[in-house]
């Protein structure tokens, strides 16, 4: 991408600035979006006046205004040449950084992580994914804090599966509390295994996705998978294994102590939650919370917090997560 300023004109009472920026040709579709839909999310959101046409884009505005959008079409730029497709969330995000002064290297997102049966190419999808893989790489004990949709499950069962993959573990184990903090489970039908499927779905969900199903299901059965809830943990010590506890806000301290001491030689963890959504009885202190608490200075592990940021679900979720964060009644 080439830039041109074609004038830059400041005075005291009107402000002004233009800017051109030439798009190769096989970009134009995939940055431009369809209908030019990317482009007038761009517009709309850095209050500028985009002009297209073909591969030559002309931004209007005060230089605040042409400055971000011409921030946002370069980040646009990294993600289509690295074959990126890009969505409104890819512009959302790129505007977001600017806005909130991050360290804005995209070429972070670039870099596929993990390659699925299928062919399917994983790779963060925002640079707080990305410094939490990293956290992950490099910690045997790794807590993912943050809000729904920011993909700490997922991520971390990636990583699990590029591990046991690579050999540097023999096996994975899942582990989530069932039902409540108190995993009172005799109220439901079914056996035990019937008892707990639901609520260990979403991980089932993250395995087939990144495994295939038969290959998922063959690793279970085998045992070289094992998704079990926290009750389960008890009494265990784990070798050579990656373990993931999900919804970890939802542990009680002792319980959390309880998990962490599982670890056994060559074994990494990653423990997931989100602290604004406890579902423990409000007497009761959230596991995940106490351990933040307690464990911030220990040497080896590491603590990486998502925000709404990093949300990657429907581009509402991050909306609502907001609205929610300003505690409006």
């Amino acid at each position: 991408m080439s830039k041109t300023p074609l004038h830059d004109v400041t005075t005291a009472n009107n402000p002004k600035a233009e800017v051109k920026i030439t798009i190769p040709n096989k970009h134009i579709v995939n940055i431009s979006g369809e209908r030019e839909e990317h482009i007038n999310l761009i517009q709309k959101l850095t209050k500028s006046q985009i002009i297209a046409r073909g591969g030559e884009i002309v931004i209007k505005g005060t230089p605040e205004q042409t400055g971000k959008a011409e921030k946002v079409f370069h980040h646009l730029l990294v993600l289509a040449e690295a074959g990126i497709n890009i969505t409104s969330a890819s512009v959302s995000y790129a505007l977001n950084l600017d806005h909130h002064r991050q360290n804005q290297d995209m070429g972070e997102l670039t870099k596929t992580i993990y390659v699925t049966p299928r062919g399917k190419q994983i790779k963060a999808k925002t640079l707080g994914q990305r410094y939490y893989i990293d956290a992950i790489r490099k910690h045997d004990i790794t807590f993912g804090i943050g809000p729904a949709g920011t993909g700490k499950t997922y991520l971390a069962v990636v990583q699990a599966v590029a591990a046991l993959k690579a050999k540097e573990v023999i096996r994975i184990v899942l582990v989530r509390p069932a039902v409540e903090a108190g995993e009172k489970l005799g109220f439901l039908p079914g056996d035990m295994q019937e008892k707990v499927n639901p609520y260990l779905r979403p991980i089932y969900d993250a395995l087939d996705d990144i495994l295939g199903t038969e290959m998922a299901a063959k690793y279970i059965e085998r045992n070289i998978i094992e998704v079990v809830p926290l009750a389960y943990m008890r009494g265990r010590t784990l070798e050579e294994a990656f373990i993931i506890l999900d919804e970890a806000q939802n542990t009680t301290p002792p319980q959390m102590k309880m998990f962490l001491t599982r670890m056994g030689i060559g074994s990494k963890a990653v423990i997931t939650g989100d602290i604004t959504q406890i579902d423990l009885p409000s007497d009761q202190r959230s596991g995940l919370i106490d351990a933040e608490r307690k464990l911030k200075d220990v040497e080896g592990l590491s603590f990486c917090y998502l925000t709404r940021l990093d949300v990657v679900r429907h581009p509402l979720v991050q909306k609502i997560i907001e609205a929610y964060d300003r505690k409006w009644v």
